[in-house]
């Protein structure tokens, strides 16, 4: 997933996108960069209209990012994303 537009693959930026978002299953690219605008306002409304979801239903999800956000990079070892392959400040040597 890219949020920096200088990782968006040339291809992506020619259509005009600015965010990219794939993940591979099984030797199979899944591509789903579209839709996440209207996903995220549709969220907002249901929040506004007393419909969001609440601390307990998010707290594995808040807990697993705050694990994530507080690890040691390790570079491209084991298994990750080809894409990882083109971006610059990853160091297969890490």
């Amino acid at each position: 997933m890219s949020i920096d537009y200088n990782d968006v693959p040339d291809d992506v930026k020619a259509t005009g996108q600015r965010t990219f978002r794939s993940i591979t299953c099984d030797g199979e690219e899944i591509e789903f960069s579209g839709g996440f605008t209207d996903l995220h306002t549709i969220s907002y409304n249901e929040i506004l209209a007393g419909r969001g979801f609440g601390l307990e239903e998010n707290r594995v999800a808040i807990t697993t990012v705050a694990d994530i956000r507080n690890q040691t990079p390790l570079g491209l070892v084991g298994e990750y994303h080809p894409f990882l392959n083109r971006v610059n400040r990853f160091d297969k040597e890490a």
